[in-house]
């Protein structure tokens, strides 16, 4: 009996301690929920430790700069997958007002650093919680840009979000699909370490954003041109699965690249280096060595400083011969790419410019010479030329940003898909700083980011105009409510219907010197009735359409049906 009762007191001691222990246990874990809990100010608590921000007064809003997500890529760490942050000592200093960039290859020579695995965090410098998160991939081609291109300080406020910018591995640091880099791990392997980068800053967003008062169940993620592209691979990507609600693409569209073909182009690129390094005798005996997988080339490869690997492949312009990337490797992408992708069903907006192609057209050789001294203008042949290639080029562009990607989920896709097109700075009368270059490619950002002077720089007196600012407002609140529900319509806006093969249906927004507008309309246009319009078109001579076919518009991503009709030339290295 004694024993009995002394057995029962000791299975109540022990349930007691073990008791106590969840309760420690549970205290501790709420503990560690209330730190990480928003408190309106400059100092949150993250997983890593304290990061203090700054307030900015004029727009009431809250920021933390180059906030690392992940360890500096550097060293043996060069071209692996991200590996996890440290604690923090003390507190992180994010109060520099100045975002960093990662290495790049800028019109000054090389700037930023290797080591800048990093993001910047915008919310309204108010008590709310549980805002929605947009994060944010910047353009560039993957080569080049930063997350300073688009700042949240301007639009977080009215959009009630917590806005995200990423900064992640750019140019053959990104991506590199050389098989000496090979480790054996697949996600390595894959050769798409800035994809790698960009799940890391979702991973980090999802642990820490509550810190910041965002909400982690309703992440946006979007991206501009090449982080638009960036965008719809991570769609396609198992990798990416359960790691965002919603997604944006700006002027992004479908492009992937095979891993054999890219690792011809990584190889012509990097051979002279290896001959200016007297590893190999001649430019061909370094391009087959760099082809192989031995040690000898890891070596090479890792030893070479950052700065000489960054500028390598200049700009690719919309050409993926030039700079090969998103590679279909079979684990971040599927081998087939965008064919057949078990995609991550979310409520999906595309956005398109009218006017896409007009940047790129104004830095093709053809017509850099006649921008660059300002003589395109008062020259009437050149400027056809110029109006001729802008018109076509923008036409394929502005349908492979929306339709064609949308075409391509179709008979995959159950979760809405939003596409709009902005035609702002093509109607203008009393304005002639957006003559050139129409909606183009970016036409959105100086709404959102009004402070930006990179684009408002040459454009501030269109984007100063009534109707501009109308588009503003109407553009702004379509976003917002995206974000917070996942669906563009709310009171006093135009109803803005989703995509379907049956309607085609796409949001034009537009605006003159005093009104703003949007209005549904029905795509009408296809790749081959533009093509049949080039045919038609008497605009120019032959002999120029010719040229502007075969060497302008050729290669680019939106190209390939005309590439393929006009039997243009292959940019790939065979």
């Amino acid at each position: 009996m004694k024993k009995t009762i002394s057995i029962l007191l000791f299975v109540l001691i022990m349930l007691v301690l073990v008791s106590c222990g969840n309760l420690s246990g549970e205290k501790k874990d709420n503990e560690t929920a209330q730190n990480q809990t928003y408190k309106m100010g400059e100092v949150q608590k993250t997983q890593y430790g304290n990061i203090k921000g700054y307030t900015n007064t004029d727009e009431n809003v809250l920021a933390w700069k180059a906030v690392p997500y992940a360890k500096a890529p550097i060293g043996d760490l060069r071209w692996k997958k991200p590996h996890e942050l440290e604690k923090f000592e003390g507190t992180f200093d994010a109060s520099k007002k100045d975002s960093q960039a990662f290495i790049q290859a800028g019109a000054d020579g090389v700037i930023g650093s290797e080591d800048n695995l990093n993001l910047d965090i915008y919310r309204p410098n108010t008590e709310k919680k549980e805002l929605p998160v947009m994060v944010y991939l910047h353009g560039g081609n993957n080569q080049g840009g930063t997350s300073a291109e688009l700042s949240g300080e301007a639009f977080v406020k009215d959009l009630e979000t917590v806005f995200v910018s990423v900064n992640y591995r750019l140019g053959p640091l990104g991506f590199n699909p050389l098989p000496a880099l090979n480790t054996g791990d697949d996600l390595e392997d894959s050769g798409n370490y800035a994809m790698l980068d960009m799940a890391a800053s979702l991973d980090w967003v999802k642990d820490n954003i509550e810190a910041f008062g965002g909400d982690k169940d309703n992440i946006t993620l979007s991206g501009f041109s090449a982080g638009g592209r960036d965008v719809m691979a991570t769609l396609a990507s198992p990798l990416f699965k359960d790691k965002y609600q919603k997604a944006i693409a700006f002027s992004g569209g479908m492009t992937t690249a095979s891993e054999e073909d890219s690792i011809k182009v990584f190889a012509k690129a990097i051979a002279p280096l290896v001959v200016e390094d007297k590893m190999k005798n001649d430019e061909d005996e370094a391009y087959q060595w760099l082809q192989t997988s031995g040690k000898d080339v890891r070596d090479y490869l890792y030893q070479l400083p950052a700065k000489r690997l960054s500028g390598l492949m200049g700009d690719a312009a919309i050409r993926m011969s030039a700079f090969p990337h998103l590679y279909t490797d079979g684990t971040v992408l599927p081998k087939n790419g965008f064919d057949d992708a078990n995609y991550s069903d979310v409520p999906l907006m595309m956005f398109t410019g009218a006017s896409e192609f007009s940047f790129f057209a104004m830095g093709d050789p053809y017509f850099a010479a006649s921008i660059g001294d300002g003589t395109i203008p008062s020259d009437a042949s050149k400027l056809a030329e110029f109006d001729f290639a802008k018109k076509y080029g923008s036409d394929f562009y502005r349908l492979f940003n929306t339709q064609k990607s949308a075409e391509k989920l179709a008979d995959q896709y159950s979760a809405p898909i939003y596409n709009m097109e902005m035609q702002f700075g093509t109607h203008l009368t009393k304005t002639d700083d957006m003559d050139l270059a129409g909606a183009f490619h970016g036409v959105f950002i100086p709404l959102l980011d009004t402070n930006n002077e990179s684009y408002l720089g040459t454009m501030s007196e269109s984007y100063g105009l009534e109707g501009a600012q109308q588009l503003k407002e109407l553009f702004r609140g379509y976003l917002k409510n995206f974000l917070h529900e996942g669906n563009p319509n709310g009171a006093a806006l135009t109803t803005w219907s989703a995509w379907k093969k049956d309607n085609q249906a796409s949001l034009v927004l537009d605006a003159n010197e005093v009104d703003a507008k949007a209005t549904m309309t029905k795509e009408t246009k296809t790749n081959q009735t533009i093509i049949d319009a080039i045919k038609k078109d008497q605009t120019i001579p032959e002999n120029a359409k010719n040229t502007i076919i075969h060497d302008v518009l050729n290669g680019r991503w939106f190209s390939s049906e005309l590439d393929a009709y006009f039997n243009n030339k292959s940019l790939w290295v065979k």
